[in-house]
């Protein structure tokens, strides 16, 4: 039996995360997911699709005091989620449901959302290569249970008219990531290029879409670099985590 265990999701903000090796782990993608989501004093309302163990939803409590949502169709996963919840003393803020994220929009009021967050798999089920024998992972890493048009289709039936969606992806979906956002009504309004290091190529991007927003003003922000040339973090990516020199501002 795999065992549960907590894990700091940040330096000094004294947050929690239950994790179980069985179970795919919170990783970087989530807190410069966490990171990019822009609140601001009109949001009421935000959703996590496919929250996992819910870092991001813990990630934004930091942020604002609207009420978040995280949704996972691994009971498991939502178990623990809760536990973490409870740890952080934040369950009356965030609140997480074991559903498909095709038909969670039941839930809720039609286009009730301000802000709708997503860490999607990031792979087709073709991708032979990246394939992971154990179910969980596997379900978290590819497009096995939902794939990105499934995501894309239930973001327009939560988010409000004019409300913005937030994800990350890898760079070389962006063409068909684009293209896909433009045939479901939502406009690019920011990008970020996630490097691993100095030299080497894009592997991630944030992306921040308005839906049914007005075409133009495309904000392509500064690259973010992961590691320097020793591999160390950089300070922009330590900021993130609470352990650079700077204080985060809300």
């Amino acid at each position: 039996m795999s065992k549960v265990y907590e894990h700091d999701l940040l330096a000094y903000d004294g947050l929690k995360i239950l994790q179980k090796d069985s179970l795919f782990k919170f990783s970087i993608d989530s807190l410069l997911l966490g990171d990019f989501v822009r609140v601001n004093k009109r949001t009421n309302k935000i959703i996590d699709l496919g929250c996992g163990l819910g870092p991001v939803a813990f990630y934004l409590t930091l942020k604002t005091k609207a009420k978040i949502y995280g949704v996972d169709i691994q009971e498991e996963v939502i178990e623990l989620a809760k536990e973490s919840a409870k740890i952080n003393q934040v369950e009356n803020q965030v609140n997480f449901i074991n559903q498909d994220i095709k038909t969670v929009y039941n839930n809720f009021e039609t286009n009730s959302f301000d802000i709708v967050v997503a860490n999607p798999p990031f792979y087709k089920t073709g991708n032979i290569n990246n394939r992971n024998d154990n179910d969980a992972l596997s379900i978290a890493r590819h497009e096995v249970l939902i794939t990105i048009d499934d995501i894309f289709q239930a973001t327009k039936r939560l988010l409000a008219n004019g409300g913005m969606f937030y994800f990350i992806h890898r760079v070389e979906r962006l063409d068909e990531i684009i293209i896909k956002l433009d045939n479901n009504n939502f406009v690019v309004k920011r990008l970020k290029f996630v490097y691993t290091k100095p030299n080497k190529p894009a592997k991630m991007l944030l992306i921040e879409a308005r839906f049914n927003g007005s075409k133009g003003s495309l904000e392509i922000e500064e690259p973010l670099y992961i590691y320097n040339q020793k591999t160390e973090y950089t300070k922009d990516v330590l900021n993130i985590f609470h352990l650079g020199d700077e204080n985060y501002e809300t």
